[in-house]
């Protein structure tokens, strides 16, 4: 079958496409460097990536960087979505003009399975040849010229991240690319003669061209859904002769023994087999044996988990040594600015609002960035390196135990830097049960925000303790957020959300040396996204706890008084009797009731409770813990209440933003409102236990 068609000069739209892990974002990156836009497609929760590639002065192209996927079969969202643009069919979304595939060079069969299904589609397409150091490195030799006249496509070699190859593809796109295919992956006679009779008949009664006309009858005769339809179901789409016809061609496959489905899969994999025997040579075993190596101690069931609690240990490590620095840099900034302000500006209410509001509420905050930016830095160079594939792998073993599905592992891993890239993450789970599952449990993974709250704790609970003892704390800390993800995933899956335990087949991609530029990018994005908080729902929460602690004033009581009698200590009183119990005090209340709008508004509201208007650092805040008291004259941040309040922390749903993301991934309030509920309930059960049971035993 011959399919053809042509890409005018002036082309307005490209689109990106490949596999999970191909480098396609990367290469998205290095095409609109800041010049993109993040959203969702209309009626549904996939993430849209979209930007501008420069070709010329005078020449601008939009790009969409499409959701990385395996194939076009729809069993996912994000499978559909790729279909749908591809097509043109994705709502305020204009349909390619030409495609680039980008694939992972190093693993050419698994990769060109989606390049085939694309090319069906008569689209122009561009295949970009990906990580060719990775490639070199492992003595393979691909013949480029061989591999793109075997698949009638311009084949560019590149390496993404190092910015090669990129200049050829925007030539070719600034060329233009036009889109003559001769299909050559062949089923068996009989399968392709009622594919073709399909074809002829799609043509006829619904006008469809010969490479949409050849993808609809493969989608109808292998997973018997409509590739056109919008519901996937034939009976919405075809009348009824329509349907009785593929009806009776079906019933024929079947008495013949045929699986349109497995034919075609095995047809496309043996052509590809085929085009890389005759274009490929892999001329040693170098880079697979180190490979191997290294995999054979990183994925061993003891070995592979002693390095995955040393690596995470080496980073809270970091996390407290390295980062004290720039700290205490920032601290001095900060206390400098509130003494300055404190100086110039005449007494009064403004003052008051910026110094001990402003100044101490934000700065209270801002100054925890550099330990942000470190498990940021972290987190990038695990991902970048192929690390974290074999952290799924040694995880996935406890997660199908406790009845998580395998793509769990990535938005659980995503949401210890934040819940709400994870909970997004989630999108890639095709059964709607274990992707709700995961949404449900992923704010109990302890994220960036709580870094600031187990900081001012720790250093209150051990003064004098070492980064490697500090760092020990916070692992653990983590380690209950995990422990309480698999016990909650297992009860959902006994109880509300019952479903046979889940299959997970995945590969280990090859060891890869990490974009440093690409990490520092993410970073810039993370630390962004941290600062506008701090920015925005921090300053804001910051001003309205001033002056709930402001006022009414009370010029005539003491700072403490004054501060009980205001409008916040009236409502930290009233919830006392309910968090006596936990060992907290109406004090403690008050940052309580302020980070459920984000975890970090607890040290920013200790900070104005404490009135520490010039000095916002650690220290200064923990020095205020240790003095502060009961009215008996008990002391107020016992061990036992500095050890409950982080466990309150680890499973508290307390970020407005994530019940937002909840309430849009979920349709609706039902979801998110029982996760306030539940997770509300076991921190406060929890920490109760912490508090109660440590006195019967006689701590402090």
């Amino acid at each position: 079958m011959s399919q053809t068609s042509s890409v005018e000069h002036t082309i307005q739209t490209i689109a990106l496409a490949g596999n999970p892990n191909s480098g396609k974002t990367t290469l998205f990156n290095a095409f609109t460097k800041l010049r993109q836009k993040v959203g969702n497609y209309p009626g549904v929760t996939v993430e849209k990536k979209t930007g501008t590639l420069v070709l010329a002065k005078d020449r601008v192209v939009n790009v969409i960087d499409l959701p990385g996927t395996y194939s076009l079969a729809v069993r996912s969202m994000d499978e559909q979505i790729a279909r749908d643009v591809l097509l043109g069919r994705a709502p305020d979304t204009p349909k390619p003009h030409v495609v680039v595939c980008v694939v992972d060079a190093s693993n050419l069969e698994r990769n060109l399975y989606l390049f085939t299904q694309i090319q069906d589609l008569g689209l122009p397409i561009i295949l970009a040849l990906n990580m060719m150091d990775e490639v070199k490195r492992r003595g393979i030799e691909i013949n480029v010229e061989k591999l793109s006249q075997e698949l009638q496509v311009p084949v560019v070699p590149i390496v993404a991240n190092q910015n090669i190859g990129i200049a050829e593809i925007k030539q070719l796109i600034a060329k233009g690319v036009s889109a003559k295919y001769t299909r050559q992956w062949r089923m068996a006679p009989d399968l392709e003669e009622d594919v073709e009779h399909i074809v002829r008949l799609l043509k006829q009664h619904e006008q469809m061209d010969d490479a949409t006309a050849f993808s609809e009858a493969m989608s109808i005769l292998s997973i018997g859904r409509s590739f056109m339809s919008g519901t996937n179901a034939v009976e919405d789409f075809y009348n009824e002769e329509f349907r009785f016809q593929i009806e009776a061609i079906q019933e024929k496959l079947k008495q013949k023994g045929l699986r349109a489905r497995s034919a075609a899969v095995e047809a496309r994999y043996n052509w590809i087999k085929s085009v890389i025997k005759v274009s490929v040579k892999d001329l040693n075993r170098k880079g697979s044996e180190i490979t191997e190596k290294l995999d054979a101690i990183l994925t061993h069931k003891i070995f592979g988990w002693m390095a995955f609690v040393g690596i995470m240990s080496f980073m809270f490590y970091l996390i407290f040594s390295v980062a004290t620095y720039p700290m205490d840099w920032i601290d001095a900034v900060f206390s400098s600015l509130g003494g300055s302000l404190a100086e110039h500006l005449p007494p009064g209410v403004l003052t008051d609002l910026l110094v001990d509001g402003v100044v101490a509420g934000v700065g209270g905050v801002v100054i925890f960035l550099p330990q942000i930016l470190i498990l940021f830095f972290f987190i990038g160079l695990l991902q970048d390196t192929g690390y974290m594939a074999r952290a799924a792998f040694i995880m996935d073993r406890l997660m199908s135990k406790v009845g998580l599905h395998g793509k769990s592992f990535i938005p659980l891993l995503s949401s210890y830097a934040c819940a709400i890239p994870g909970i997004m993450a989630s999108r890639t789970i095709e059964s709607p049960k274990d992707r709700l599952v995961t949404i449900l449990v992923a704010p109990m993974m302890s994220c960036s925000a709580r870094l600031p709250v187990y900081t001012v704790m720790i250093a209150a609970l051990i003064p004098e303790a070492t980064a490697w003892q500090k760092a020990g704390i916070m692992l653990a800390l983590y380690a209950l957020g995990t422990a309480g993800v698999g016990v909650m995933a297992w009860v959902f899956k006994k109880t509300l959300l019952k479903r046979q335990k889940p299959i997970f087949i995945m590969e280990l991609p090859p060891y890869r040396f990490p974009s440093f530029k690409a990490i520092m990018l993410q970073m810039w994005e993370r630390s962004s996204l941290f600062l506008k908080r701090a920015g925005t729902i921090i300053l804001a929460m910051s001003i309205i706890l001033w002056a709930l602690m402001t006022y009414p004033k009370h010029e005539d009581l003491t700072p403490h008084d004054a501060l009980q009698q205001s409008y916040a200590g009236q409502l930290g009183t009233a919830l006392e009797p309910a968090l006596k119990p936990l060992g907290y005090d109406w004090r403690i209340g008050i940052g309580l009731v302020g980070s459920f709008a984000a975890r970090e508004v607890f040290v920013s509201t200790m900070n104005i409770v404490f009135n520490l208007d010039e000095e916002g650092d650690v220290e200064t805040l923990r020095d205020a813990f240790r003095n502060a008291k009961w009215p008996d004259g008990r002391p107020l941040f016992t061990p036992l209440v500095c050890v409950g309040l982080m466990v309150f922390f680890v499973f508290a749903l307390q970020c407005l933003s994530t019940v937002a993301v909840v309430w849009r991934e979920t349709g609706g309030w039902q979801w998110p409102l029982f996760q306030i509920f539940y997770l509300t309930l076991i921190a406060y059960i929890l920490a109760l236990a912490v508090y109660q049971g440590g006195r019967l035993l006689g701590f402090q």
